[in-house]
């Protein structure tokens, strides 16, 4: 990990983690495959769905994290890869991060998915496990269209931002999400002493899914933002990218409010807990 990974808490930031899973992701399938037929899903695939699940901060340390990554379910035109971030301590096995990303086989030329091979299944079969059990995942229905009252923000690409197919590469989805998420968070503890609501919560969960690519434009793309549900300890937050009318990508965000002295989570604050609420009525 490297210095600038870090966040105001001393934590590796949320958006810190995806690129590391795809690092051990692209390892898994261009160095440990039996076959040379896997440098194909390692390259020519996009990410329908990322599931992350933060389990414990990562401190900066000179000593690497370990990786653990499989594959947990083959099918027709899609495969999901289940990810760990783990530490062997003497105390036992820790874990920081459980994590699945969903990916589809992509030709560019025609900007369209495709069917596995036979090959590259085969290829596929030997990392196959068992799915990781991810905490609050989504009860598998449609996210709701955002109200009114959501925040917009301003997505602006950057040309380093795009990958050698064209596409802003899935990483930076989680990047804009929280550059929409701060000004937002900002106007909750406006009364707090202190730190605000960026710098004392914690993100504990992400869903991002992939609807269709975000390319370079000089033109700024549209993130709108709302409180989708409000906790004694957490709050969450629901995203999408707009073009115009086409919603390129939806997400969820679940913040859970940390106490650093304790290590630990937290109350929300009434004054916090009161803006989110209100921000919630707006949205319903």
């Amino acid at each position: 990990m490297r210095w600038a990974d870090l966040d105001l808490l001393g934590h590796v930031n949320n958006v810190v983690y995806v690129d590391y899973l795809q690092e051990a992701r692209v390892d898994m399938l261009r160095v440990h495959a039996r076959d040379r037929r896997a440098d194909d899903l390692a390259d020519g695939v996009v990410v329908v769905r990322h599931e992350v699940e933060y389990v414990r901060p990562l401190e900066f340390r000179f000593a690497p994290v370990r990786i653990e990554t499989w594959v947990t379910q083959i099918r027709a035109a899609s495969f999901t890869v289940a990810y760990e971030v783990v530490d062997e301590t003497p105390e036992g096995r820790v874990v920081h991060l459980r994590a699945t990303t969903v990916l589809t086989p992509y030709v560019f030329g025609t900007a369209r998915p495709r069917r596995l091979t036979p090959e590259e299944r085969a290829t596929l079969e030997p990392f196959l496990g068992e799915a990781p059990t991810l905490r609050g995942a989504p009860d598998g229905s449609r996210p709701e269209p955002p109200p009114p009252s959501a925040e917009h923000f301003p997505v602006r690409v950057r040309w380093s931002d795009v990958d050698a197919y064209g596409h802003v590469n899935n990483v930076k989805y989680f990047e804009y999400l929280q550059e929409a998420r701060i000004p937002l968070l900002a106007t909750f503890g406006r009364e707090l002493p202190g730190a605000g609501v960026s710098e004392r919560s914690v993100v504990a969960r992400t869903d991002v899914q992939y609807r269709q690519p975000i390319l370079f434009n000089t033109d700024p793309y549209d993130c709108l933002s709302w409180v989708s549900r409000v906790g004694d300890r957490s709050l969450e937050l629901s995203s999408e990218i707009r073009d115009g009318d086409a919603v390129l990508a939806q997400a969820r965000v679940v913040l859970v409010w940390f106490d650093p002295a304790a290590g630990r989570s937290a109350a929300l604050p009434e004054p916090v807990r009161q803006a989110a609420l209100t921000r919630l009525s707006r949205a319903c």
